[in-house]
């Protein structure tokens, strides 16, 4: 029987590092990738099932790519990709070396890495592609507007390569992982509620990716936050 594997893209800590945990555990060879390649070194000892590791800066595509084109061929046939890669900080100076930095990672890196995947998937007959955004999406916010507007695109690029998996019969299931708060170095601010540990999320986006669910809410109550959003005005919206 034919195993199971998996690539996570920002796998070093936090929600990636849990999910190749979770996915491991279940039996799937883990591709993991980061920039810190120590901490990935430290990840694969605790892994019970083959892992591969694969370090590289997505901000640096040219060179990203080549990586993770040599990490895919080196794991064979791989089943499912997910980009949890990804960045932000409160900005409300507009800081211009933190909102450069959060579209290149988050635009600029996530595109190159989505295009290569599902490239990948549909030379080799479908698969699961996976990316992580944000509720942050969905409404507009002057504390962090590069943030926003990169997980919105995320989001409406997913769709778009949903849309053309479905219209050219690709096979390639599209799921856009929608985290609210959790528990990592991303979650800053005051005031924050149903903050999910990095494990909770992990465990529930592994559940989602399992039921191929094209849209994943982390933690699930955050999907009625969702559609209030999606029912209020763009006057009210811009004056949150």
């Amino acid at each position: 029987m034919e195993k199971k594997k998996v690539i996570i893209i920002g796998a070093s800590s936090g929600i990636g590092k849990e999910l190749a945990i979770i996915f491991s555990t279940n039996g799937y060879e883990v591709g993991i990738t980061g920039r810190r390649k120590n901490l990935l070194e430290e990840l694969a000892g605790q892994l019970p099932t083959k892992s591969y590791i694969s370090s590289f800066d997505v901000r640096h595509t040219a060179s990203a790519s080549i990586a993770f084109s040599v990490l895919l061929n080196e794991m064979g046939k791989v089943n499912m990709i997910i980009i949890n890669a990804g960045t932000g900080s409160l900005n409300p100076t507009l800081d211009a070396s933190i909102e450069t930095d959060t579209a290149e990672t988050n635009v600029l890196g996530f595109t190159a890495l989505a295009d290569m995947a599902y490239k990948y998937f549909e030379n080799n007959g479908g698969g699961h592609l996976a990316a992580v955004s944000s509720i942050a999406g969905l409404f507009p916010n002057r504390f962090s507007p590069a943030y926003g507007a990169s997980k919105a695109y995320i989001t409406f690029y997913l769709k778009s390569l949903w849309n053309k998996s479905l219209k050219e019969k690709a096979g390639i299931i599209v799921s856009d992982i929608i985290p609210g708060f959790v528990r990592t170095q991303m979650a800053q601010g005051e005031n924050l509620f149903w903050v999910a540990t990095p494990q909770k999320a992990a465990a529930q986006i592994y559940q989602g990716l399992l039921n191929r669910k094209r849209k994943i809410y982390i933690t699930r109550r955050w999907r009625f936050v969702a559609l209030l959003i999606k029912a209020l005005p763009e006057f009210v919206l811009i004056r949150i």
